[in-house]
């Protein structure tokens, strides 16, 4: 699987370009109806800016869209659709924000602006890098479960849930690698009374990493 990047987070950011107040957004999405969607809540909200220019970008059918919202052809959506795919970033709405000072940018001061705009809001949300993550189910007895849980932890592991019973079931995620050093210290736990299943697959976010 190739390295997939998205937004650590939604966040937004602001500047000023010679009285032209620019406000960017950055969203993770996962489909073309949530990019719509977060472009038509941010056209609501700066209903009186005078341009909403927008692009996303989706691993869903390889789907990329953009637009420059009244200004010059060229000088909006694309610029800042080339800034997430210059970085590899995908699955990713961004909505820049013009409120027009009076002064004209000119076909490369827009270029530029919005290509800030949409660095700038990705900036401020940060990326990850998302991994395939092995599902297992994991049981456990009562007295073992703060034990068994701190194990997961130390080896990359997070619960994705849990089941109470007679016994418990946990569901539990793993990096690469994790899974086979906590089977080990399950059995050594349970003195080899306990066994996990493999249950799938999953696509989860790493830690968030700044870009440059």
């Amino acid at each position: 699987m190739s390295e997939i990047w998205v937004p650590f987070e939604n966040a937004e950011s602001e500047f000023v370009e010679k009285r032209s107040r620019f406000i960017g957004r950055v969203f993770h999405v996962e489909s073309e109806a949530e990019a719509r969607a977060r472009i038509e809540e941010t056209k609501k909200r700066h209903y009186d800016a005078r341009h909403n220019c927008w692009c996303y970008l989706l691993r869903q059918g390889n789907t990329v869209r953009y637009s420059d919202d009244g200004e010059p052809q060229g000088t909006a959506g694309q610029p800042m659709l080339n800034v997430f795919q210059r970085l590899g970033v995908t699955d990713v709405c961004c909505v820049v924000t013009r409120y027009f000072g009076g002064i004209l940018l000119g076909a490369g001061g827009l270029t530029r602006a919005y290509s800030k705009g949409a660095h700038d809001a990705l900036a401020a949300a940060g990326i990850c890098r998302l991994s395939l993550w092995t599902l297992w189910t994991v049981p456990c007895t009562y007295p073992l479960l703060e034990r068994v849980k701190l194990e997961i932890a130390e080896r990359g592991g997070v619960i994705r849930n849990t089941e109470y019973a007679a016994d418990i079931r946990l569901t539990a995620a793993f990096p690469e690698g994790g899974a086979e050093m906590f089977s080990v210290r399950l059995t050594e736990l349970s003195a080899g009374a306990l066994f996990m299943e493999e249950a799938g697959e999953e696509l989860l976010p790493g830690p968030r990493r700044e870009i440059s």
